[in-house]
């Protein structure tokens, strides 16, 4: 149930609440006349991510910055299960179900992820089959066209990252710049709680500027780790009290198209639980 109420909202804080409003309704009813319990349970948590979508969407209006979603680990799976799902809750697909319609974003996951069939993705949802196939179908679509399908290998990923890090610590520019693609994008995620750009920052010199003024303003204490969240290796920069972002950084080929941080502490709170874990 978490994972279809995480993969709809991007929110590990709204997944939360909305299971426990699912398991008060399922207190609530008789149980010796529920059926299906799990499926009354996954039509309570779809509903409910439904009705949380469309008043998410009015709340993000009010965000201070860029929204982006709240990051989890995911290292700790049973290796399986972590196969079988980490492409499911990556955080680039995140990224594009944001830009999806509630009932597309709940048609894909509940068929993606979960491999209900189009007759149960309707029940779930509240429509025919064949609308839940249409939902579908017009989900795949979008997901196909804007999901990146360059994925880099961890141990590329990483000697990457390093050249990134050290050209970024050293205040290189010029070093950064021929690191990054001509149209990479930053968004960052403070959410009013601390210091971060409040609109994406695009262009390579832009970037590269940004990202090294950031540092030089904010860095001290700051040491990064390389972590694992939703799937994806990620830079995790903390100081002796806690976590301080996630990063999520993807390439095209061997140039950084884009890179997000997540900044507002109130989304790294499941990410801070790994503090004490060899990065």
């Amino acid at each position: 149930m978490f994972g279809i109420a995480y993969r709809m909202l991007g929110s590990a804080t709204d997944a939360d609440e909305v299971l426990q409003e699912a398991w008060l309704r399922w207190q609530a009813v008789e149980h010796q006349a529920v059926k299906e319990p799990a499926a009354f349970l996954a039509k309570s948590v779809t509903n409910l991510c439904l009705n949380q979508l469309t008043s998410a969407r009015s709340r993000r209006e009010t965000y201070i910055g860029e929204w982006l979603p709240e990051p989890i680990p995911t290292n700790d799976q049973d290796p399986v299960d972590q196969v079988a799902q980490q492409e499911s809750v990556s955080y680039a697909l995140l990224l594009v179900l944001e830009k999806l319609t509630p009932p597309e974003r709940a048609a894909y996951v509940l068929r993606e992820a979960f491999a209900y069939s189009h007759r149960e993705v309707g029940d779930l949802i509240g429509t025919t089959e064949a609308n839940a196939r249409q939902l579908h179908s017009r989900a795949r679509k979008h997901v196909a066209t804007n999901q990146r399908s360059d994925r880099v290998d961890p141990g590329k990923w990483r000697l990457l990252v390093e050249r990134f890090l050290a050209a970024a610590q050293h205040g290189d520019i010029a070093g950064l710049e021929k690191l990054l693609a001509a149209d990479v994008v930053s968004r960052s995620d403070g959410g009013g709680k601390v210091m971060a750009a409040r609109n994406p920052i695009s262009g390579r010199d832009r970037v590269a500027r940004y990202l090294v003024g950031t540092l030089t303003k904010f860095g001290a204490g700051i040491t990064p780790y390389f972590g694992e969240a939703n799937g994806e290796p990620t830079i995790i920069a903390a100081d002796p009290d806690g976590v301080r972002a996630v990063i999520f950084i993807h390439f095209e080929g061997d140039l950084i198209a884009s890179l997000e941080m997540v900044l507002n502490p109130d989304k790294l709170s499941r990410i801070d639980g790994l503090r004490g874990l060899d990065w």
